[in-house]
């Protein structure tokens, strides 16, 4: 599985902070790879080092010759804090408010659409990261139209 990168922050040092888009925070120090790839070393340079820009969620790229993957910061990074991306408890809220005006529970929901009431539960809580089609199933089970906005 791919972990995408939605924000990067930078701390002391060669020290970065960055979130993915199922909530965790990883902290990572460049330094780390300093004795594997020197050139890394040149990121001692605090101008240099906040230079960095998130590429797309693939990765931080600093120039030609600096770079790291996501995936990198993801399996070796350690957890700072998870956080519900905000996206996804808005889209919970929605569904139980939508299933909760119709009236059903999410068991008769499930039902419905055969999607797995665990799936529900943890989509309503914000916890999960719903396709495009789960919740187009999940809107016409209840008589809904889904919206998809890009603020």
């Amino acid at each position: 599985m791919f972990h995408k990168a939605i924000k990067l922050e930078y701390r002391e040092g060669t020290t970065l902070e960055l979130t993915f888009q199922d909530g965790k925070v990883k902290r990572y120090d460049m330094s780390a790879l300093f004795s594997k790839y020197p050139q890394l070393e040149a990121l001692k340079n605090r101008t240099l080092f906040t230079s960095g820009k998130l590429l797309g969620p693939y990765g931080i790229v600093w120039n030609d010759d600096l770079d790291i993957e996501a995936e990198t910061i993801y399996e070796d990074g350690e957890t700072v804090r998870e956080e519900k991306p905000a996206a996804f408890v808005m889209v919970g809220e929605a569904v139980a408010a939508a299933r909760a005006k119709k009236g059903l529970s999410q068991k008769e929901l499930s039902d419905l659409t055969g999607i797995d009431q665990s799936d529900l539960s943890r989509i309503e809580r914000g916890t999960a990261n719903p396709s495009v089609n789960t919740l187009n199933r999940i809107a016409q089970a209840l008589d809904a139209k889904l919206l998809i906005s890009i603020a």
